[in-house]
């Protein structure tokens, strides 16, 4: 009787992870999505399931593994990966989380894809990766018909092949952009194309970072003749050959670790051009906006697996006499990480039910509103993991639970697709050449005001500070990430009000508004519903 096991807490399995998160449940009913409710209803049952989270702990605990050459000798340049990785991304395709709202448009189907994402990397992270880079190639490819007819078909596909091969019926893409010298400066490029006379061209160069280059096609830049170019190079040529893609490494990252991130060269690769000639980064933009969406819903997603871990805990373990989530400390914590996912949620959900719509006024608002969500949202991710693992104590720093991993994971997205000062100079960019762009955002601020003084006297704040940097946009690079700021909390902050529970509105305005807010979770007005508002974590 030396090792008895009592006050641990049950493993979190078996539960629905759609029905019981009533933010994402809440905004997809708000925004069109309502329709979707069965299939989302079948995924949170199955992202639940035990087998499917000893899978997502199985691709991590066993990364993918690079293998230049075969046994024989012969150049394959292949990534091998556990049987439980190709299931999560099987599953995630089978539901449509890649391109389920561009192969069946119609109202919500933004919103229903995202949700769909969302569940999935709430609980496996690393596949998000290439079924995320698959749903931002649509926008792209279609700007050459010939290619968006043979190529989307497949990307549309609902069945995962992970075998490379020709006259595949489906297909997942990557994209290689940065360089070594580089980074995200893709203009410093310098990756060759030479036009091929038949209509393809020949890619000469190298890669720094080339995400899930076990894919079947990949959107490239490269610098044509008439300047930097994109181009469709796929890993196995129409005739059955096997591309010039020569993998280099694996990435050893800090997380992300289920997903291959690699360096590679191109020598005489087969591409074709896509878009015009010198408008490369035009053509691949659109790819790095949905990219820069998902990275929010990513970091919503992670923010969600957070805090329900640490609810989960917290009502199932007892110190010093109580329940934890009984001592008002903890309730303070947990009800403070909520509100934090919450907003990210909301958000989450209203930009992406912007691109269910090209009115002009939604165009300009995402345009702006996705930079903004994207640096903010995935910014507040690392420390809202790492407060949640806290709530575990000593369990939550090991490896056996999911937060450590978490922990690891959430950087990924801000750094991605535009790290913060990127993201950050890209509003101030927005704001130069669209300014239409500002207006809509602004329209999105202006329906809640009188809701809440403090969310008032922020809006002003907001306006004084965009209005001084407007009148100096050549010189206000220094004030970038103060406006960022300011203009994401100001967007939270309307969209709860306007969408949100009053409980939480009125919460988040208290605890990020307020005039007696604080830096850390946790140290919320106590006259604040802070019960009500952990029971929803």
């Amino acid at each position: 009787m030396t090792h008895d096991v009592v006050n641990q807490v049950p493993p979190r399995a078996g539960l629905n992870e759609y029905l019981i998160n009533p933010a994402l449940v809440e905004a997809v009913t708000r925004y069109d999505a309502g329709w979707a409710a069965a299939s989302l209803t079948t995924v949170g049952e199955l992202v639940g399931r035990a087998d499917f989270q000893r899978d997502a702990e199985l691709a991590n605990t066993s990364p993918p593994v690079f293998s230049s050459h075969d046994r024989w000798g012969h150049r394959v340049d292949a990534v091998d990966f556990h049987p439980g990785y190709h299931r999560v991304v099987g599953a995630a395709i089978e539901h449509g989380a890649h391109t389920g709202c561009w192969a069946s448009p119609g109202p919500g189907a933004h919103v229903a894809r995202a949700a769909t994402f969302m569940l999935f990397a709430q609980i496996e992270p690393g596949h998000a990766c290439p079924v995320s880079m698959t749903h931002a190639v649509v926008p792209s490819l279609r700007f050459t018909p010939s290619l968006a007819d043979e190529w989307l078909p497949r990307v549309y596909s609902r069945n995962y092949d992970p075998e490379l091969r020709a006259g595949k019926a489906s297909a997942i893409f990557g994209m290689a952009m940065t360089e070594k010298q580089g980074g995200s400066d893709v203009r410093a490029n310098s990756t060759r194309a030479i036009d091929g006379g038949d209509g393809t061209w020949r890619l000469t160069g190298h890669k720094w970072f080339c995400s899930a280059p076990q894919s079947d096609a990949f959107l490239v830049l490269a610098q044509a003749p008439r300047g930097l170019s994109c181009f469709l190079v796929p890993r196995v040529l129409p005739g059955g050959d096997r591309n010039v893609f020569r993998i280099q490494r694996l990435k050893d990252k800090l997380g992300n670790r289920s997903n291959a991130s690699s360096e590679i060269e191109l020598d005489g690769t087969v591409g074709w051009l896509l878009g015009e000639e010198g408008r490369g980064v035009r053509t691949i933009i659109e790819m790095v906006a949905q990219t820069r969406l998902d990275c929010v819903l990513g970091s919503a997603a992670g923010m969600r697996q957070s805090v329900a871990e640490a609810a989960w805990h917290v009502r199932h373990r007892s110190a010093f006499g109580a329940v934890l989530i009984d001592q008002p400390a903890m309730t303070a914590v947990i009800a403070d990480l909520q509100l934090e996912a919450e907003a990210a949620t909301w958000t989450a959900m209203r930009l992406a039910a912007a691109y269910d719509n090209d009115d002009a006024e939604s165009v300009a608002f995402r345009r702006l509103a996705t930079a903004v969500g994207k640096y903010w949202v995935c910014k507040r991710g690392p420390n809202h993991a790492y407060e949640a693992l806290e709530c575990l104590g000593g369990n939550g720093y090991t490896e056996a639970f999911p937060l450590a991993r978490r922990y690891r994971e959430q950087p990924v997205m801000a750094v991605w697709e535009g790290s913060g000062n990127v993201i950050a100079l890209d509003v101030l960019r927005a704001m130069a050449r669209e300014p239409e762009s500002v207006q809509a955002f602004d329209a999105e601020l202006s329906s809640v005001v009188g809701a809440h003084p403090a969310y008032d006297a922020h809006v002003a704040a907001t306006r004084k500070l965009v209005a001084h940097v407007a009148a100096d946009l050549s010189g206000a690079a220094g004030s970038a990430r103060r406006v960022v700021e300011s203009l994401a909390l100001a967007l939270q902050a309307a969209v709860l009000i306007r969408e949100a529970p009053d409980e939480i509105a009125d919460a988040f305005v208290a605890a990020r508004l307020g005039p007696d807010r604080s830096l850390e979770y946790g140290a919320l007005d106590p006259s604040l519903p802070l019960a009500r508002i952990a029971a929803r974590a």
